[in-house]
This record gives C-alpha cells, structure tokens and sequence, in this order.
C-alpha cells in the first residue's frame, strides 16, 4: 500500500500504481494536512490583503482583486480559458501517471486545495476514468498549464474522458457514475494547473523504456561482437578500473557476462587481429556514458515527483508565497541529456549493423552467402541510418529556447513538455535501430556455428530464430522487422 503525500514515490511505483499492481490511498495524516492548508486558504481568501491567485487574478491580471462572491466562477474561468492544447492526444497512460503525480503532491499540505477535490482525482485513477489530454501546447512554466488544464476539467463536467478507445464528453461519463461536477473553490484552480506532471509523466515513461533498452543495447552489441569475432579484452576489468565512471564500469561488467563461457570468444583468442573498430571495443565507454545520463535523469525525476510544484505554496493563514517552484527548467535540461544519451545507443548501434555487412573476418558481404542474385541484408542499415539521422534531428534541446508569454509576466520557460515528448520519440527509434541490430547480429551468428555462445547470448539467439528464421535468399523483411521491433517493445528480450 502507497501512502499518498507521506511516503516516497519512485519510478517503479508510479507504474505500479498506473497498472494496478499497488494500491494507492490517503493516510489520516495526509487528510489532516490536506484540510489544515485548506483552512489557511479560507482565511486569506476572505482577507483584505491581496494574495495572488487566491483573491486576485492571474498572470499579467495580479493586480485585480476579486471579491469572495467571485472566486469560483475565477477558479472555474481559470481551466476553461487555459485548455487550449493541440494535436494528438496523449497516450491514457501517461494522463493517468499525470494523475498520480499531482495527487501526490497536492497531498503534500502546501497546495490549499480541499480533500473533496483529491478524492475525486483518486477515483478517476481507481475506475481508469482517464481525460484526454492533447500533447501539445504547454511551454513549461508556470508548468504545464494547457495540458494540466485539460486534465482536470472533466472534474467541473467539461472536456472528455477516453471510454475504452473512444473520446467520450465528461458529462455522459460523470453520469454514469453517479457524479456530479465539482464547483472549484478559492486556489483550487491554480493548485490542478500549476504543476510539472505533464513533463514529469513523459520523463517517468521513457526512464522505463530507457532502462530496458541500455541493457538490450549491451546484449544486441554482445550479439554483434560475436558475430565479428571481436576481441572479449577491451572488457576486463583492470581496464576500466582506471577510469571508474560508474556507468562504464556497469556496462564492462555486463560485457564480460554476456561472453562468459562462450566458445566462439576462445575460438579466436590468437587470431592476428590487434584491435576491434571503435563501436565494438568502445561499448563500455559509449553505453555507460548513456547510463550515466539515465541514472542523473532518474534522480531529478525522483526529486520532482516528490515535491510540490503549484503556485502559490501555503506556509501559513499569512503567507503564501507566488515563487517559481512550477518552472520545469530542472527536469527539462535533464530530459535533453536523456534524449542525447539515448540518441548515442542508437548511433553506435547503426555503425555495428554498418561492420556486420562489410564481409570481413569470415563473414559474407551483406551477410547472404548468395550474394549478387540476392542483396541479403544490405538494406535494413538504410533503415537504421535514417532512424539515426531522425533522432540527431531530434536532440537540439528546447530547454536551451525561451518565448516570453502572459504579456512578459512569464518571461523565461523551460519547453520541457516538448523535452519529454522528444525524449520518448527518441527511444521508439531506438527500439527500432536495436531490433534491426539484433537480426544482424543472429545472422551473423549463423555463420559461427558450430561455435557456441554464452546462456544468455544463445537464449536470445533462439528467441530471435522462434520468430525470424534465418535468411537464406532474399525475402520481404518488413514482417521480421516489425516482429522484432514488437519483441523490444513488449521487452521479451533477456537481457539480465
């Protein structure tokens, strides 16, 4: 059982919550710090002192106050005008990740928001009544306004809810749950769309997919190692003692894993051969590098999901303090790192397929022993070239640009929602690139034999061959391709 606003969210639980596997629910201490800022809230709400976003507008409109007769018809103005996003919608997963995240923090105690509200976001992550959220339009700061707003209007009956794959209106939805709309109170509207989840969602989905991908990368270039017949000693551990980055020093590790007991390594070791081209004897320092990235990535976002990110923050019944907790610059410089770092697996990845086809240390050119009449593998590389030269395309960083908007109030913002989007458009190409590697690599394999490779090595060998047989002539590829790909993506792959 996850204690909302008590206890530490992680990576893992976020997911595990999204899916069912741990339940989530509100302490009576959460509860109780939940309705104690509420009440501060109330109390500056009917105060004579203007304070921002409770008794007065918003933005470059700071400095109109607004009657208490006003306030929720101002709180409820405040999500109708700021949903304004466009494009696809998001993924349900990642508005129910949102969701979860928001929930977190607003159970802090420093958000002012009433516990009837928290409830009812709870129950829509318990019966996955998930809004539909467009992936556009949000530039970071004060958060992740446009997509948050969306978000959350199906709590007032407007906007839409996915039922199963169909966009369905709030209100038919709420109805047939018995609920009615919620009538938003003084800051509540500010409290549900100031925030950094919709950037956090997209960094929390791609660390998952990240972390399985670092290690299928060390398998798939294991897999093309053996194939060459590459040299096993750039991997010892003497080496990269000298230089312990920790990513380094994880991904030599796995190395020497993956080649333990493997005949086809010994078969070789006197051959003349002096060294391996860099994207075969450099893994450790190229994979680990991407590593390093990850494991900084995970941290902030561990940070962020554990912290309060609204605007204004409740310290008291006098003070509550409009800073810049919202601004999504800390995770969105990060999430450019990310998507660089995931780039790398997929650049090193392409130049390994580039080896396997050159015909060289007993290999056959395009790998097919019938070439000329049959192009054999020739063309998968195209692929894997284009996916590389999308995804350098990909890695100029938002974070490095900055629109002023709210007529100069919002001066500088982060851009990190299109951070996290391109991070995750990223690695579905790496998942691809990855794919076509590990067919090249099985090929190549083939022409080993009868040599064997390490447990792990051959278990993976024989997941590729129960789908994709060997090619012998030529045949359309699309179809093994896109198994493959289905393969990564379902993470089917041993990579431990």
């Amino acid at each position: 059982m996850f204690a909302y606003g008590i206890d530490r969210l992680t990576v893992e639980d976020v997911l595990a919550i999204a899916d069912g596997r741990t339940k989530a629910s509100l302490t009576e201490y959460a509860i109780a710090k939940i309705d104690e800022c509420r009440r501060k809230v109330e109390v500056m709400a009917n105060s004579s002192k203007a304070v921002y976003g409770i008794n007065t507008g918003f933005g470059p409109l700071c400095d109109v106050k607004i009657s208490p007769e006003e306030t929720s018809l101002l709180q409820k103005n405040l999500l109708i005008t700021h949903a304004v996003g466009v494009g696809n919608p998001i993924a349900k997963e990642l508005s129910k990740i949102m969701m979860i995240c928001k929930v977190h923090a607003l159970s802090r105690g420093f958000s002012g928001i009433r516990l009837e509200v928290v409830e009812r976001i709870i129950y829509f992550i318990e019966n996955d009544m998930l809004p539909v959220v467009p992936e556009q339009g949000s530039v970071g700061a004060s958060g992740d306004l446009a997509p948050l707003s969306h978000l959350f209007l199906p709590l007032l009956g407007e906007g839409e809810f996915w039922v199963d794959d169909t966009i369905v209106p709030a209100m038919d939805v709420l109805k047939a749950h018995n609920l009615e709309p919620i009538e938003l109170a003084a800051k509540e509207g500010l409290a549900l769309i100031n925030g950094t989840q919709f950037i956090l969602a997209h960094g929390i989905v791609g660390l998952n997919k990240m972390r399985y991908l670092l290690d299928l990368a060390d398998v798939a270039g294991a897999m093309s190692l053996e194939g060459y017949q590459g040299s096993e000693s750039p991997f010892k551990e003497l080496l990269h003692s000298i230089r312990p980055f920790s990513g380094n020093l994880e991904v030599a590790e796995r190395m020497r894993m993956l080649f333990k007991d493997s005949n086809n390594i010994k078969s070789h070791v006197d051959c003349e051969r002096v060294q391996d081209p860099y994207s075969m004897r450099c893994i450790p320092q190229v994979h680990g590098a991407s590593r390093n990235a990850y494991y900084h990535l995970n941290e902030l976002t561990e940070i962020e999901m554990n912290s309060v990110t609204d605007n204004p923050i409740v310290l008291s019944e006098t003070e509550a303090i409009s800073g810049g907790n919202f601004h999504g610059q800390p995770l969105a410089m990060a999430l450019d790192y990310g998507a660089l770092a995931a780039s790398e697996l997929g650049n090193i990845s392409d130049r390994r397929c580039y080896l396997l086809l050159e015909g060289k240390f007993g290999l056959p050119r395009l790998l097919t022993a019938s070439g000329g009449l049959n192009s054999g593998f020739m063309i998968p590389q195209y692929t894997t070239a284009a996916l590389v030269t999308e995804n350098k395309s990909l890695c100029f960083p938002p974070s490095a640009d900055s629109v002023p908007t709210s007529l100069g109030q919002e001066d500088h913002v982060s851009m990190g929602s299109i951070s996290g989007r391109k991070f995750n458009q990223i690695l579905g190409n790496i998942e691809k690139i990855l794919a076509i590697e590990i067919m090249y690599a099985a090929q190549a394999m083939e022409f080993r034999r009868p040599n064997t490779f390490s447990e792990i090595i051959e278990q993976n060998f024989a997941l590729v061959r129960s789908k994709v047989k060997k090619l012998e002539e030529d045949r359309i590829l699309k179809d093994d391709i896109n198994t493959l790909i289905t393969m990564v993506k379902n993470q089917e792959f041993i990579v431990k």
